[in-house]
């Protein structure tokens, strides 16, 4: 019996979740850095990747895990400007 086996799972989730976090920063912050197109590219195609990785891993919820992106947006980009309203909430005549 080892009880050291939630922890390290605890552990991993956590630093896989610091890493994705870190990798949304560059990939976020990478269009005001002035990095090239295929870099830029590279980046984001290793990101995604990465959270097919944690989703197919079960470390992280579709949900979780488009909070966490809002978040890193969030953080490199501001808030969001506007509300964004689904088709079918909306009155008729107005979309």
């Amino acid at each position: 019996m080892k009880p050291t086996v939630f922890m390290d799972l605890h552990h991993d989730r956590a630093l896989a979740l610091d890493e994705l976090r870190k990798l949304l920063f560059d990939l976020f912050s990478a269009p005001e850095r002035g990095v090239m197109a295929s870099r830029y590219a590279r980046a984001h195609g290793y990101t995604d990747g990465y959270m097919k990785g944690l989703l197919s891993a079960g470390l992280v919820s579709e949900r979780e895990l488009r909070e966490i992106v809002s978040e890193a947006r969030a953080r490199v980009a501001g808030a969001a400007t506007r509300v964004v309203h689904r088709l079918d909430q909306l009155p008729r005549g107005s979309a």
